[in-house]
């Protein structure tokens, strides 16, 4: 019993500023390589990102929204995690995923990847609409990623179907998307750790203020029918 009520002490610190830092630092590096800033396109160097800051990271934070009850938090850390740890695992190379499909420009590798990551924008999409109850920089991030899952999967097949110039294009879009995203990231680290010590306000724009209202009315209308 002690213990457990020890955990429950423990739950109740927030374990967003690590969730949201593991995740904007990796997808910015990311998002650089996809941009090709300073000529870098070769992601092997984030493994360690993917892997372990975001990855690991991710699913530490995941299990104190689990102790909390709180299935959002806890599905998205989760889903994040495992999408950046499987992601980064196709990237080693003494796994030989890209060995066996006989190199990075093979059009099967490329539809591979592309079936990958559009099926992780489908995911997305629910954790999009049920953002919308909670604030304004939450929504921007799921769309921000939203976009980027879409160019980044169209990349890929635009590589399978031979169109090096279209790929690129599409990958510096997905690329851009992914960069605004880690940097709205970076601002929920503000909120949570530094909003006490700055000399201005941190605002997220809360939404659940009017899905409440929404709620109660309608819990009236039923009640009183």
């Amino acid at each position: 019993m002690a213990f457990w009520r020890r955990m429950m002490q423990t739950a109740n610190k927030d374990q967003a500023p690590l969730a949201m830092g593991g995740f904007a630092t990796t997808l910015l590096s990311v998002s650089l390589a996809m941009m090709e800033f300073r000529g870098i396109s070769l992601q092997t160097q984030f493994i360690g990102d993917l892997c372990f800051v975001a990855c690991i990271g991710l699913l530490i934070s995941a299990q104190w929204s689990m102790l909390k009850g709180d299935t959002f938090s806890y599905t998205v850390l989760t889903a994040f995690a495992l999408f950046y740890g499987g992601y980064g695992a196709t990237l080693l190379p003494s796994w030989g995923i890209i060995d066996a499909y006989g190199g990075v420009n093979t059009p099967q590798y490329n539809n591979a990847l592309g079936f990958f990551v559009l099926i992780w924008a489908v995911f997305n999409v629910f954790f999009l609409i049920a953002s919308i109850q909670l604030n304004l920089v939450y929504i921007c991030i799921f769309i921000c990623i939203e976009l980027c899952l879409i160019f980044d999967a169209s990349s890929y097949f635009a590589s399978a179907d031979g169109n090096a110039a279209q790929s690129k294009a599409l990958m510096h879009a997905a690329g851009v998307f992914g960069f605004i995203a880690g940097l709205l990231g970076f601002y929920t680290v503000a909120y949570y750790l530094c909003q006490d010590v700055l000399p201005f306000p941190v605002p997220m724009g809360d939404t659940s203020a009017w899905f409440q209202a929404r709620r109660e009315r309608k819990k009236l209308n039923s009640s009183s029918a």
